[in-house]
């Protein structure tokens, strides 16, 4: 019998970084992730425009005037996959390649996810992410952060 077979968590954080590879921003690739507690995936999500928005016309830069930036017309990955969920999410976990932003959390505590599970915490201490951890205290949503996950993605066939 293999011994080497990834575990729950690392597949689910796996399907959402590989969600991440879809997104065209070229700074930050975030992938998501919805998991029932019966382990059934329910969502996933990229970091992108909304639909019908065609990524050619819209800016990604980081800096600049508002309207010349990424920030007025990108939809996170969490968000995403909250709005491209196939059932209810109460009791559910996300899985998302880096810790939620404010605004993304009230969407989670909104939808009735349970759990966030993460890779990075990048913006850690920033005021939207002092936020986003109180509002999840507050609720009693939990969060975690994943020490080790190894995912190699390639662009060759696999051979089965």
């Amino acid at each position: 019998m293999r011994q080497d077979v990834i575990n729950w968590d690392e597949y689910f954080m796996g399907v959402a970084m590989l969600s991440a590879l879809r997104s065209k921003d070229p700074n930050t690739k975030v992938g998501a992730c919805i998991v029932t507690p019966s382990l059934r995936i329910v969502g996933v999500g990229y970091n992108g425009l909304p639909r019908g928005c065609n990524d050619g016309e819209f800016p990604w830069e980081r800096q600049g005037e508002f309207l010349e930036t990424k920030y007025p017309f990108v939809v996170h990955a969490e968000l995403n996959a909250i709005l491209n969920s196939t059932r209810s999410l109460e009791g559910c976990t996300i899985y998302v390649s880096l810790f939620p932003c404010n605004e993304c959390v009230k969407a989670i505590i909104q939808s009735g996810i349970k759990e966030i599970v993460y890779c990075e915490d990048k913006y850690e201490g920033e005021p939207f992410d002092v936020a986003a951890k109180k509002m999840l205290d507050a609720s009693g949503v939990k969060f975690r952060k994943m020490h080790s996950i190894y995912v190699e993605f390639s662009r060759e066939p696999i051979k089965v």
